[in-house]
């Protein structure tokens, strides 16, 4: 069995986060090999670059704006809080997943997302929960589903990594996985995920690179809570 370890990052209250089985990195090479996992731990190495964008330190200050792109009304349904995440689709076409601190919420790894702050949009949430939990800055290119959770009303879009590190993820996550379409079924295995591979894989269905057709053409790269 896994040594338990300090995870880098402290919780918001500053104590300290110790992840009782925590995953192990990935082979180098992974990294490079679409139709394998990667995996990152935290304050753990990674290749300087993949897919021609450099791995390197962001902060929320250096994260894109809100994008222009059209999408449908959110509708809250009663008893649920509204949340927003989004499904970050590397340029090789893998799927980058969160592996939540000792699976909390019953997940082996899931899509990042969060609740909305009182005053936030939906997009600068999902941006700002992607962030937090996988350490990625990303770019919204394209509204993917809503989905009714456990507690939440989360609405997904589809985003591209424009910066950071996995391996700066924060104290909510214990590694980052990029993870090929193929597999996403068997990593991000809990029954609240399906709908969102399901949008996924519809979304594959109805043109080849549908993330990066929806994009803007020119990459910049970005400045150096719950999951019910």
């Amino acid at each position: 069995m896994p040594t338990p370890i300090c995870h880098p990052c402290p919780d918001d209250d500053g104590h300290p986060v110790f992840i009782a089985r925590p995953s192990s990195p990935c082979e180098p090479d992974a990294w490079h090999d679409p139709a394998r996992v990667a995996t990152a731990v935290p304050g753990g190495c990674v290749p300087a670059a993949l897919n021609g964008l450099a791995f390197g330190p962001a902060g929320l200050a250096g994260l894109p704006p809100p994008a222009g792109i059209e999408e449908p009304a959110f509708v809250l349904p009663p008893g649920l809080e509204a949340a927003a995440g989004a499904v970050v689709v590397e340029d090789d076409g893998r799927v980058w997943l969160v592996a939540p601190t000792n699976a909390f919420g019953g997940y082996a790894a899931t899509f990042p997302k969060g609740r909305v702050d009182p005053g936030a949009s939906l997009q600068a949430t999902a941006v700002r929960e992607v962030f937090e939990e996988s350490g990625l800055a990303v770019e919204i290119v394209a509204f993917l589903a809503d989905v009714r959770r456990t507690r939440t009303f989360t609405r997904y879009y589809l985003a591209r990594r424009v910066g950071g590190n996995p391996a700066l993820m924060g104290w909510e996550t214990q590694a980052v996985h990029l993870v090929p379409p193929a597999r996403l079924a068997d990593v991000a295995a809990h029954a609240n995920d399906t709908a969102i591979i399901a949008a996924l894989g519809r979304r594959a269905a109805a043109g080849a690179d549908a993330v990066r057709s929806s994009a803007p053409a020119k990459r910049t790269p970005a400045s150096g809570r719950s999951r019910a």
